[in-house]
């Protein structure tokens, strides 16, 4: 049976949460057998047969005018075809913005559950099982899926993109799928980013992320410095953004945006349940903060106790100096 990959791009680029996806969709091919078949839904090819080379065998591509903006509708009308069509084992989608949306419309179109915010996948004799953090990161759960297909999406920065396979492309197929356009109960009329700003917190390898200890917004340039060496991007806590200290689009969190990079920094938090939900599966984590006694320091890898308005430039000067 095959597996199908939700393909996500924007402006006509294929995001990397896809190929991620398309990563851990091709070891999961590996063990169940059969094929891994991207679907995307675009205005026009945005260059899919280079996803062969990310472990798709083929890809289907639904194309509509409409589909140059996300069309919630329209998306899972065309994913919900692939669906019937192929009868797939799973179908692993981003846990993106445009995922989480997508997902469940296309598990209730099929009649059957979704397992969201997946950090792992395993295959047990044959059936697919989930692993998914709950009660705000504290446990990890297990889950089953007694219904077919297994419907997922998966963390960003938690599955391993595959290595670039030289001169293998996917095929490129045309997905028939019947949906009315004319009539939309919601449109987007347009995507606006913010300008100059560092990669989304969610698909940075590195964030820096301060708390209130940061003790005011003009502070958070000394973040800034630090992440702009460490090729970072800068993240907030709950307080800092309630506050208006930054945008809600850098929270990290239950409430925010959970993220999953190879090295987070805290600095100045003092580890609300709230804020562990959203970074605690960070492959490595520093905290810097002057109690000694924060939450923060029972889940971080490494802590340094100190006055972060000491410590923060002294550490952005030893990365700085020639190696």
């Amino acid at each position: 049976m095959s597996i199908l990959v939700f393909i996500e791009q924007r402006d006509g680029k294929v995001r990397s949460v896809s190929r991620e996806a398309l990563g851990e969709a091709s070891r999961l091919a590996a063990s169940l057998g059969g094929p891994v078949v991207g679907v995307c839904c675009a205005a026009a090819d945005p260059g899919l047969a280079e996803l062969g080379a990310a472990g798709a065998d083929n890809v289907l591509l639904a194309t509509h005018e409409a589909f140059a903006k996300y069309d919630g509708a329209g998306y899972a009308a065309a994913l919900s075809a692939a669906v019937k069509t192929l009868a797939p084992a799973a179908v692993l989608f981003p846990a993106s913005a445009m995922g989480r949306d997508l997902a469940p419309r296309v598990a209730a179109q099929a009649c059957v559950g979704l397992a969201s915010e997946c950090s792992a996948i395993s295959n047990a004799g044959g059936r697919l099982v989930a692993t998914r953090s709950v009660y705000a990161g504290k446990a990890l759960q297990k889950v089953a899926f007694p219904a077919s297909p297994a419907m997922l999406t998966l963390r960003a920065k938690m599955f391993a993109a595959l290595e670039p396979q030289a001169g293998k492309s996917a095929a490129i197929e045309p997905l028939a799928f019947a949906w009315d356009a004319a009539a939309p109960r919601a449109r987007v009329t347009a995507l606006v980013a913010a300008k100059g700003g560092k990669q989304d917190v969610t698909e940075a390898e590195i964030v820096v992320s301060g708390g209130r200890g940061m003790k005011g917004p003009e502070h958070f340039a000394l973040l800034e410095s630090l992440a702009d060496v460490l090729g970072a991007s800068v993240g907030a806590s709950r307080a800092v953004v309630d506050a208006g200290w930054r945008p809600h689009g850098e929270q990290v969190g239950q409430t925010g945006k959970v993220v999953a990079p190879k090295l987070y920094v805290a600095v100045g938090i003092s580890g609300a349940i709230q804020h562990l939900a959203g970074m605690t599966s960070s492959r490595c984590i520093v905290a810097i903060n002057k109690d000694p006694d924060a939450p923060i320091f029972k889940v971080a890898d490494y802590g340094i106790v100190g006055d972060l308005f000491e410590v923060v430039p002294a550490l952005t000067g030893a990365l700085q100096q020639p190696r």
